[in-house]
C-alpha cells in the first residue's frame, strides 16, 4: 500500500526548476516524466500514472513550506547519495549537509536547499 499518491511543489521559474531537478534527480534514477507550460514531473523512467512528484509554477507567490520540512529521496547506494549532493549543488543548491553518516550512523545522506529554498535530502538507509 503507498501512503502517499504524489506531492506537488509550487515553484517561482519553472525553466530554472526543470535545469535544476533533472541534473539533482539523476543520480538518484528518477526522470522527467512530463512537461507542461505549467508543471512538471518525476518518477521512476517508465512511470505511468500520475507522476510521484510535481513542480508547477506560481511565480512570485510561490513559498517553500516553514522549518521542519524536508523531502527525502530514496537513494540506492552511497554513489547516488554523493551524486545528488554533487549535482544539486552544481546546479545552484545550498549546502545544508554534505554527504555522511547521519541518524546514530544507521543512514548516509545528504541535504540541500533546491533554488527555491525547498530542503532535500537523497538517504540511503543501511
Amino acid at each position: 500500500m503507498n501512503v502517499f499518491d504524489h506531492l506537488s511543489l509550487g515553484v517561482t521559474d519553472l525553466e530554472r526548476t526543470t535545469a535544476f531537478y533533472d541534473a539533482a534527480l539523476a543520480p538518484l534514477g528518477l526522470v522527467r516524466l512530463f512537461k507542461t507550460h505549467r508543471a512538471i514531473g518525476y518518477g521512476p523512467e517508465g512511470f505511468t500514472g500520475e507522476a510521484p512528484l510535481a513542480f508547477i509554477q506560481h511565480g512570485v507567490d510561490a513559498k517553500p513550506p516553514g522549518a521542519g520540512f524536508h523531502l527525502a529521496f530514496a537513494a540506492s547506494s552511497r554513489a547516488a547519495v554523493d551524486g545528488f549532493y554533487a549535482a544539486a549543488i552544481a546546479a545552484g543548491a545550498i549546502d545544508e549537509g554534505p554527504p555522511g553518516l547521519r541518524y546514530d550512523a544507521g543512514d548516509y545522506a545528504a541535504f540541500v536547499r533546491d533554488l527555491d529554498g525547498h530542503r532535500l535530502e537523497a538517504v540511503l538507509h543501511e
